[in-house]
């Protein structure tokens, strides 16, 4: 039974969470990774949102994973957050967050990637092909270093840590529709927060992260960010998400995968101080395109559920 439909201003305000806290979580990575070490300030995020998110849950009657969820959890953990985040939270103390963003948009396209070559679930047509490479052109154009019209050219090292993240979500979006999962979605997303969490804890640990780390020296403004990943956009960001899901199809919420990369660009720019030039905003507009075109034909044929609502 579908539930009753609440005020148009609940359905807006949980848009608006979605369209600006996920796209201002680029920037509050970006702030606290020059002060905090990433792997350090990722699990401490991811491990302490699992934990909250779970709590609640249970609070709620939700049931707590079996060992089969939780060894499926810990898997998808390992490449949607460990390797992820991972990637982007130490790429961004080389790029800017608004570049970051609009890179981890082009995740559609490397889904859909390897699902013509290695699944054979999606079939190579003209449009789609078209799209695909559109989202090629538009990464090819913001990591070209002798192409940066005018702006200074991307971390090379920082650049292949996004393509990383990238193909971390991409393949543990593929595998998470081939593992067993906790029937709540809240529920599976606090599971593999907490266990992708745990692992970058350890990650950080085994590289001496922690040694170097010292309380003292970290600005409130770097807390502060810590804070707003853990509540705004982990918890109030998902809770929203899912909330959405109950009175909007999924192509609908999904529209969050491309307002999210222009509200990144835009506080980098406002707030961040970064530099938005032609190869930002013609990199952006070719991963946009592509993204749209994609999604909107996929959306068509199955139904759509787009990637990174977990965790942004």
């Amino acid at each position: 039974m579908t539930p009753p439909r609440p005020a148009a201003w609940k359905i807006l305000l949980a848009f608006g969470i979605i369209y600006i806290v996920w796209g201002s979580t680029y920037l509050a990575i970006r702030v606290g990774v020059q002060e905090m070490p990433p792997f350090l300030m990722a699990g401490l995020r991811f491990a302490l949102a699992g934990i909250v998110l779970y709590a609640w849950m249970r609070v709620r009657g939700v049931p707590s994973p079996n060992w089969r969820e939780w060894k499926a959890a810990t898997l998808l953990g390992a490449l949607m957050f460990l390797l992820d985040y991972a990637c982007l939270f130490w790429a961004e103390q080389r790029v800017p967050s608004g570049i970051a963003a609009v890179i981890l948009a082009a995740i559609p396209v490397c889904i859909t990637i390897l699902e013509i070559i290695f699944l054979r679930t999606q079939r190579l047509t003209i449009r789609l092909g078209l799209g695909l490479l559109i989202g090629v052109v538009g990464v090819a154009v913001l990591m070209n270093p002798s192409a940066s019209f005018g702006e200074v050219p991307i971390d090379r090292h920082g650049a292949v840590a996004l393509l990383a993240a990238c193909l971390g979500w991409s393949v543990g979006t593929i595998v998470s529709k081939r593992v067993v999962q906790p029937k709540s979605k809240p529920m599976s997303a606090a599971a593999q927060m907490f266990t992708g969490g745990v692992m970058l804890l350890v990650l950080s640990a085994s590289t001496g992260e922690i040694g170097r780390f010292h309380l003292q020296a970290i600005s409130g403004k770097a807390w502060f960010s810590l804070v707003y990943l853990i509540i705004a956009g982990s918890i109030v960001g998902y809770t929203a998400y899912v909330w959405l899901l109950d009175y909007e199809s999924p192509t609908k919420v999904g529209t969050y995968a491309y307002v999210n990369p222009v509200i990144a660009v835009i506080l980098g720019s406002l707030i961040g101080g970064e530099v938005i030039g032609r190869r930002t905003l013609l990199g952006m507009a070719l991963i946009l395109v592509s993204v749209v075109a994609i999604t909107t034909m996929k959306a068509r044929q199955t139904k759509f559920v787009p990637s990174r609502a977990a965790a942004d």
